[in-house]
């Protein structure tokens, strides 16, 4: 696998890990380390072996947003030419699972991260933001479409605007994570959930992903009819059959991915 300057990877079994690994910038996030990131999801994702990834900082931090220093003094012209933020877009690609494993502080870009990812675990010192209004900017990488999405407007005008934290407890009161764990447990949970999806048919959990997806962007009935042929389509897979006889004989089925 390739070597990396700004995160570090490994493989537990059939999910894949990608850490960000700036400590010393609490784990801002600059182009090369985007890019990174996006490199080695996309490496995970197209891996037969991989069958969920997960993505996490470290117990302090995961990421206390966007590169300040690297976005200080560039013009508005610059920005848009170079499409700073068009790496975000990527994760979108992504077809398997993908968790953030969340401990510390997840604020701006890292905020926007972690709700690009299809889950979030977090540990109880876990705070959640969107401070670029102290900026005299406001996200650019999805977290006032996300967010709102997730929390509700109000919570959302409140992050955005005014630059609320929430903690851990309300993250997950709000929707905004589905799990909390203690500090040292936290990573754990997040690759004992992985490895739990990655163990069931990938192609339907592929298919499911896309569809749940598909809510959050197309009118209901439109998104129905995606379901409906996704649905018809896993018909044509062996897994299907196999796993339709392995519950008619009480027995645990023998994954393909066919």
């Amino acid at each position: 696998m390739t070597s990396y300057t700004c995160i570090l990877t490994e493989t537990r079994g059939s999910v894949g890990l990608v850490r960000l690994n700036r400590p010393k910038a609490l784990n801002a996030l600059n182009r090369e380390m985007l890019k990174e990131i996006m490199d080695a999801l996309f490496y995970f994702d197209t891996n037969e072996k991989t069958g969920a990834m997960v993505i996490t900082g470290n117990e302090r931090v995961f990421a206390a947003g966007a590169d300040i220093q690297e976005m200080s003094g560039v013009a508005a012209g610059e920005m848009l030419r170079g499409d700073w933020i068009a790496q975000f877009d990527r994760i979108s690609q992504i077809s398997k699972p993908l968790i953030a494993a969340v401990s510390g502080y997840c604020l701006g870009g890292g905020n926007e991260l972690a709700l690009s990812c299809d889950m979030i675990v977090a540990s109880e010192t876990a705070r959640f933001g969107q401070p670029e209004i102290n900026l005299g900017v406001i996200p650019g990488a999805g977290g006032t479409q996300r967010l709102s999405r997730v929390v509700g407007k109000a919570v959302a005008m409140e992050m955005v605007l005014n630059n609320r934290t929430l903690t851990a407890e309300e993250a997950l009161q709000f929707g905004l994570v589905n799990k909390i764990a203690p500090v040292g447990d936290y990573l754990d949970e997040a690759f004992e959930l992985a490895g739990e999806i990655a163990n069931r048919a990938p192609l339907a959990v592929r298919m499911a992903k896309k569809a749940v997806n598909k809510s959050f962007e197309m009118p209901l009935s439109e998104g129905i009819s995606a379901e409906r042929m996704a649905f018809y389509l896993l018909f044509s897979t062996e897994d299907q059959k196999e796993g339709i006889q392995a519950f008619l004989n009480k027995r645990k089925p023998k994954w393909k991915g066919k």
